[in-house]
């Protein structure tokens, strides 16, 4: 297990990589200067001893060593010791729809990434608690088996897409019985998070329910969009367009809730409209504080240590060997022959 120590600094590999083109620019631009100069049969004579490898070498090694110095600012830290601690949470899974119209603006910026804030900020506020996640749209699959590291979560969680799944349509009965058997302890307080902007059940989401209700889990749905609902956007070639129908009229897709509040009321959860993320949160941390928590062991890294030392001493190195490269020829280079240097 590794961690970053000082994150801050990262922003700086993107300056190394304007540095790289700019280092790139200069060199095809001495290169058209030279042979709008001369042939390279007459610079070689006016300049015997230029070297074409030299400057490039000398240059590329500043690079690498600018980048490990880079990396030793940021401090990379490798966890050496793992002990074993005792917690008290639940198991909570989160059911997120990743069908086309979660695509759809009608909630700012559009429900897929209303969906994932309203996620991020609840995980922010949990409790020890452990969390897994699984995606949903004409089928389910997990993404994230249950665990107690909330950052790879959200790392998890910001990857998702609509592109995950090319069977479409929003099948809840699927994503039920995928949450539900995604629980690793039969013992645990259990919640399921689902959030969709809704879609008509059929006689298979009873089984679903079915066995939610048999594993003893809650789920609480959160419902995204509006009534009045909007187009879905669609990205192509052309630019964006909006989903058309078989009649060729734009397709609108609005928010059902009424199938998310019978799923909340048959499991003995509750319906939330994800319109204002900060009370969802409140009513979720409300509603998790009243459920009896379970004992678990977890895993946790004691000891980290810095690994900042390793490409400091690299970085050193690179610069102590350039100072024996000379950009000019030398006579004991040209007899080694080490940059491939023609007479």
């Amino acid at each position: 297990m590794w961690e970053l120590d000082n994150k801050q600094y990262l922003f700086l590999f993107s300056i190394i990589a304007i540095l790289i083109l700019i280092f790139i620019g200069d060199i095809l631009w001495k290169k058209k200067k030279q042979q709008s100069f001369a042939t390279a049969k007459a610079i070689k004579t006016l300049a015997p001893n230029q070297s074409k490898n030299k400057p490039i070498i000398k240059a590329s090694i500043y690079l690498v060593a600018l980048i490990s110095i880079v990396i030793a600012l940021i401090n990379p830290k490798i966890g050496t010791k793992v002990i074993t601690v005792k917690r008290q949470g639940v198991d909570i899974v989160f059911t997120l729809d990743v069908s086309k119209s979660m695509l759809a603006q009608d909630m700012a910026p559009d429900r897929l990434a209303k969906m994932k804030q309203l996620v991020s900020q609840i995980i922010n506020n949990l409790g020890p608690d452990r969390i897994g996640i699984v995606g949903y749209a004409g089928t389910a699959f997990p993404m994230l088996p249950i665990t107690t590291d909330h950052y790879v979560a959200k790392m998890y969680l910001q990857t998702m897409n609509t592109d995950m799944v090319s069977s479409q349509g929003t099948a809840f009965e699927d994503a039920i019985y995928v949450a539900s058997n995604f629980y690793d302890n039969p013992n645990t307080s259990k919640v399921m998070i689902l959030i969709s902007d809704g879609e008509d059940h059929g006689e298979e989401m009873e089984n679903a329910i079915k066995i939610a209700k048999e594993k003893k889990v809650k789920i609480i749905t959160i419902g995204v969009g509006t009534e009045a609902g909007g187009p879905i956007p669609i990205k192509t070639p052309k630019g964006v367009e909006y989903k058309r129908d078989w009649n060729n009229e734009i397709v609108t897709t609005k928010l059902n809730p009424s199938t998310l509040k019978y799923i909340a009321d048959a499991t003995g959860g509750k319906y939330y409209y994800g319109s204002n993320t900060q009370e969802i949160v409140d009513l979720i941390k409300n509603d998790l504080s009243k459920i009896e928590k379970t004992d678990f062991e977890d895993q946790q890294i004691a000891e980290y240590q810095s690994q900042y030392q390793w490409f400091l001493g690299f970085a050193f190195l690179l610069i102590f060997i350039d100072l024996f490269i000379l950009e000019r020829k030398t006579i004991w280079m040209k007899k080694l022959n080490l940059f491939n240097e023609k007479e």
